[in-house]
């Protein structure tokens, strides 16, 4: 399993003890005693999940997780504490924590909890990853292909954007072969699903249609 497992946990026996099980199921383990020493350590870039304790001396776990919010890391977070509550666990949850497990918590289900944590974050930087490539290959256009392209994506023919455009149909058809270059794209299909992934993409007038005649 890829990534890392950050612990920050006051307690040093409990630390020590979350260490053995993590390790013996071969994680990487990193520990921490509290919420300011992992943010010192802190790599916004870094791949893995966050097992927290909720209670900690001086920034509880909670606020952590405001912190790391606001800085944009989004390290899954496993909330791990003997002082949970209602409230404590709704807004964890609620702010995008995977789990909030009670100590001591089962070791096969923080296992679980762990190793689902560990997945969601490779799925994460893998769509994330994708994404950037995506914007990186549409940033290459021109501002003219950028005007052809969601025409295409439209499903207008060349003629059409041409006339749109008011430019000539051999135009369209370089500015078309150009775009399909740049993004790499082998088919429209393949071109859509990196708009998409850009965030660009607006689907044609008629499969609006059908989506919302077949909801």
């Amino acid at each position: 399993m890829t990534g890392t497992v950050y612990v920050v946990e006051d307690d040093a026996a409990v630390r020590d003890a979350l260490a053995q099980l993590l390790e013996g199921k071969r994680f990487r383990v990193k520990l921490f005693e509290s919420a300011e020493r992992f943010l010192e350590a802190c790599d916004p870039g870094q791949a893995g999940c966050l097992l927290l304790d909720m209670k900690l001396p001086g920034m509880s776990g909670i606020e952590l997780q405001e912190v790391l919010a606001a800085r944009r890391v989004d390290l899954p977070i496993i909330f791990l504490t003997g002082h949970g509550d209602v409230p404590s666990s709704v807004r964890a949850l609620r702010a995008g924590a995977v789990d909030f497990l009670q100590k001591p918590a089962d070791s096969r289900t923080l296992l679980a909890r762990v190793s689902e944590a560990l997945a969601q974050d490779a799925v994460r930087r893998s769509q994330r990853a994708s994404r950037d490539a995506a914007r990186k290959a549409l940033q290459e256009l021109t501002a003219r292909e950028r005007d052809v392209l969601p025409l295409i994506l439209a499903g207008h023919s060349s003629k059409d954007i041409a006339r749109r455009l008011a430019i000539s149909h051999r135009t369209v058809e370089i500015h078309r072969a150009r775009i399909m270059r740049k993004t790499g794209s082998a088919t429209l299909v393949e071109l859509a699903a990196i708009a998409r992934a850009a965030g660009s993409y607006e689907p044609a007038p008629a499969a609006r249609r059908k989506r919302a005649a077949n909801p």
